[in-house]
């Protein structure tokens, strides 16, 4: 078994995007829009803002109260769509349900949709046209691509069919090209036997949310496994009463695995890095080779 250390990898990324600041004189902007007060969402947020100044980039954090109006919300993001100072920007997830996620997600600009969740950016990523990735199928990608992991000919299986990883990354893993060419299967809570689907993968990707759910017997010998998911569960032996947890349980998976990402610190760090990508992407399009 061989770690996919997604951590050791986003740092490397971050070092040449601080790189290419120096060389390139150029500073991207990116803001993000926090709603409400959510713990994990302060925490991914404030991660990406700190991930900005780490490499040199300026970023700037909206807070909203819970019970802003949906029609606020919009005004601000029209506000940042005409603003030739911002290069991109996001809208922390999920939004307080009197707002809709949908007409959110239309009225970002898609040339400055750096999270790649707008129809336009999805459209053309399925039609294999340049566009923004989502962050976290891109961070799989770089992993697989950066690891120079065999993806042609393979069968992929993806468990979860989220818009967000599910979706996007079944289309990515099956276009033609590195990372690609493989024959990719989706599963979900529909599926009649997950097992038997899974046993099948070379390239296994679990984006189900649901611990340590993913066993050894679910796992084919020599496989890759990619686990996306991210859980916390009550532990009375950590400081802090919990741990993180993904959805494969990695002490008894690895014994079975060619590579596997380790939960903290596989793909967590990579849709991160993959935000600060798509920023840089945005501030420089037709500017920089």
């Amino acid at each position: 078994m061989q770690l996919l250390d997604g951590k050791k990898l986003s740092q490397t990324i971050r070092a040449e995007l601080a790189e290419d600041v120096k060389r390139h004189g150029i500073k991207p902007h990116l803001v993000a829009v926090l709603v409400g007060d959510n713990p994990a969402s302060k925490t991914y947020v404030n991660g990406k803002v700190r991930a900005c100044f780490d490499v040199g980039f300026e970023s700037s954090l909206i807070e909203l109260p819970e019970t802003v109006a949906e029609a606020e919300l919009l005004k601000s993001i029209k506000k940042l769509n005409k603003d030739a100072e911002v290069h991109g920007f996001i809208v922390q997830l999920p939004l307080p349900k009197h707002i809709s996620e949908e007409k959110v997600l239309l009225a970002i600009s898609p040339k400055k949709d750096v999270d790649g969740f707008h129809p336009e950016n999805i459209g053309r990523m399925v039609a294999g046209l340049d566009c923004f990735l989502p962050a976290t199928p891109q961070g799989i990608l770089t992993i697989i691509e950066r690891y120079d992991i065999e993806t042609e000919g393979k069968h992929c299986v993806v468990v979860g069919r989220s818009r967000i990883v599910g979706r996007p990354i079944s289309i990515l893993m099956s276009r033609s090209g590195f990372p690609g060419n493989c024959t990719v299967t989706v599963c979900h809570s529909k599926t009649p036997d997950l097992k038997e689907e899974t046993l099948r993968a070379d390239i296994l990707i679990t984006a189900l949310g649901r611990p340590e759910f993913i066993k050894a017997d679910y796992v084919k010998e020599g496989a890759v496994v990619i686990d996306v998911g991210i859980t916390r569960v009550d532990d009375a032996t950590k400081k802090s009463g919990y741990r993180l947890a993904g959805d494969v349980a990695f002490d008894e998976v690895a014994e079975k695995c060619s590579w596997i990402t380790p939960v903290p610190g596989g793909v967590g760090p990579m849709t991160i890095v993959s935000l600060l990508m798509n920023t840089w992407k945005a501030a420089t399009r037709g500017s920089v080779s």
